[in-house]
This record gives C-alpha cells, structure tokens and sequence, in this order.
C-alpha cells in the first residue's frame, strides 16, 4: 500500500464503513427495511435495514480500491466523496418525508458532508496519477 495518501483513507474510511454498516444491524432490529425513521448508532446516527447495506457496500468499494491500487482508491474516493456531497446536501431536505429511504437524520447529514470533504479532498488533490515519466537533461 506505500505512503499513498488515498489508499490509506480508503483502507481506513472502508474500513470504518464496514463496521458501521454491520454495527447498524444491532440498532434496527424490528426497523422497517425503508423505514424513514430508524434505530440511533452511537446514540446519535439514525439508520435502517437499507442505511446498513449501503454503508457495507460503500465500505467494501473503498477498501477493495485502497488496497488494488493508488488510481483505484484515488477513483473510488472521488466518485464516494461526490455522492456523499449530494446525499449530505439533499438529505436536508428529505428528513421527515417519505423519500427518506435511509432513514437520515441531522447528524447524518453532517457526518456525510465531513466524508464528502475528506474524501473529494484527498481524491481531487492528493497524488496526480499520471504516467509521465522525467526526463533530464544531459550535456
């Protein structure tokens, strides 16, 4: 993995994801599979059936791309970080209706903007991958 600044946030964000979405299955027994209300993680985090499942999902792409390779990670952690951008933007505006397929609440938005952050800021600007090689100059 080397000192890849996106494969070790995808490591570890993947990582993170996969125990929280299995963490999630703890909370939300007796919780409709798109409920819009859900059991609270951590006390705080609302989530249900389909919440758990996309979190495992997101997890696994991150942390299969963190260890394939720095273009992967760099890829995974971009297209990740956008849809968190959206889904922390929109999801303002779905709690308390029945679009609210997730069961989002407040703190899930800002936790999916602080995501978002974190991986668009690393996939956007860390490690240019490119195949150029260099060349010097000699007399």
């Amino acid at each position: 993995m080397g000192s890849s600044v996106n494969r070790i946030v995808g490591v570890v964000f993947g990582a993170v994801y996969l125990v929280v979405g299995l963490l999630g299955f703890a909370v939300t027994g007796g919780v409709g599979f798109i409920a819009t209300e859900g059991g609270l993680l951590l006390g705080v985090f609302a989530v249900n059936p389909l919440h758990n499942i996309a979190h495992l999902l997101i997890g696994a792409a991150l942390l299969v791309a963190g260890i394939v390779s720095t273009r992967a990670a760099k890829g995974v952690n971009t297209v990740v970080g956008a849809a968190y951008l959206l889904l922390g933007i929109v999801g303002f505006f779905l709690a308390g209706t029945a679009a609210n397929i997730l069961a989002l609440n407040t703190a899930d938005h800002f936790l999916h903007l602080a995501s978002a952050l974190v991986l668009l800021g690393v996939g956007l600007g860390a490690e240019s991958v490119s195949h150029s090689t260099s060349r010097t100059a000699t007399a």
